[in-house]
């Protein structure tokens, strides 16, 4: 896999809107935390563009995203919000250039698209907050994702959770948001899960459609090949009227408890305030002991 380079105070950072529109309020406070962090801020030409949910339409969003992606001066290209809409501009990308001057690529949620996509492409990227986001992150939220950026390697320990396996493994961190990793399946942006440490996470999901989707996984033989699972937030669940039955947490342990890896939940990722970075595509060390669970990236 190729790392990008890491930053350098007074790097440019190039903001731009794969999905949903944004405004400029709403990035005024992310602007000036990314500026106090000493790096510069290039806006995509049409960050402020509108068509219906969209931040523009398809054509123009990825459009905006190849001018970040070509620009050599840029160093980090960050989403500035998900939603939906990334799909819609993947295959319309010419990824070329990026991996012959490899750069960051931070997001999260709907940018799961990206993510497994470059994993396929032989490239890291970051899942990690975006600045719709930042003034609502936990510091340790922003610590992370500009440690990562600045080359500083994360290794995280946290809380043991009831439904933890224990066990150790090793492989190349994929996944993200359960919902949009579903709707990847059988397409070019869907990596080989053989062997890798999948990551999932998800938000205001009804329970059985959480169950629809790892059945998917798992009739797909995606989880019996997976060398283990991180689980990160899973919130704001909606159940109907006859009860499902089972939380987020009990469908996902029921759908890899014939498995043996180990399994990790209650990692600090997600649609959450503590939304930690992780190097998507990068080798990493998991081990699950009664103390709680470890992610290590050196």
């Amino acid at each position: 896999m190729i790392s990008p380079p890491f930053l350098k105070k007074g790097d440019a950072v190039g903001l731009v809107a794969p999905a949903r529109k944004i405004s400029g309020p709403e990035l005024s406070e992310a602007i000036k935390i990314i500026e106090k962090k000493g790096f510069r801020v290039v806006k995509s030409p049409h960050l402020f563009a509108s068509e219906n949910q969209f931040a523009g339409g398809d054509l123009l969003r990825a459009a905006g995203m190849q001018q970040m992606l070509d620009d050599k001066e840029i160093k980090a290209v960050f989403a500035v919000r998900g939603g939906y809409g990334s799909v819609r501009v993947v295959d319309k990308i010419d990824f070329r250039l990026l991996l012959q001057y490899p750069k960051w690529l931070v997001g999260y949620s709907d940018f799961t698209v990206f993510h497994n996509h470059l994993i396929n492409l032989g490239i890291e990227s970051l899942h990690a907050t975006m600045p719709l986001n930042f003034a609502g992150n936990t510091p340790e939220a922003l610590e992370s994702l500009f440690d990562v950026l600045e080359g500083k390697k994360p290794r995280y320990q946290w809380q043991a959770e009831p439904f933890n396996r224990q066990g150790k493994a090793r492989g190349v961190l994929a996944g993200g948001n359960l919902s949009v990793l579903y709707s990847l399946l059988g397409s070019s942006s869907f990596p080989d899960m053989s062997g890798k440490i999948l990551f999932l996470e998800d938000l205001d999901e009804y329970l059985y459609h959480i169950d629809r989707m790892m059945m998917a996984l798992k009739r797909a033989k995606i989880l019996e090949n997976i060398h283990g699972l991180v689980v990160g937030g899973l919130t704001e669940m909606h159940d109907n009227t006859v009860p499902f039955g089972k939380t987020a947490e009990e469908i996902v342990r029921e759908s890899v408890e014939e498995y043996d890896f180990p399994v990790a939940f209650g990692f600090p990722a997600g649609h959450q305030p503590d939304n930690r970075a992780l190097i998507m595509g990068s080798t990493v060390y998991l081990e699950v002991t009664k103390e709680g669970p470890v992610l290590d990236f050196h």
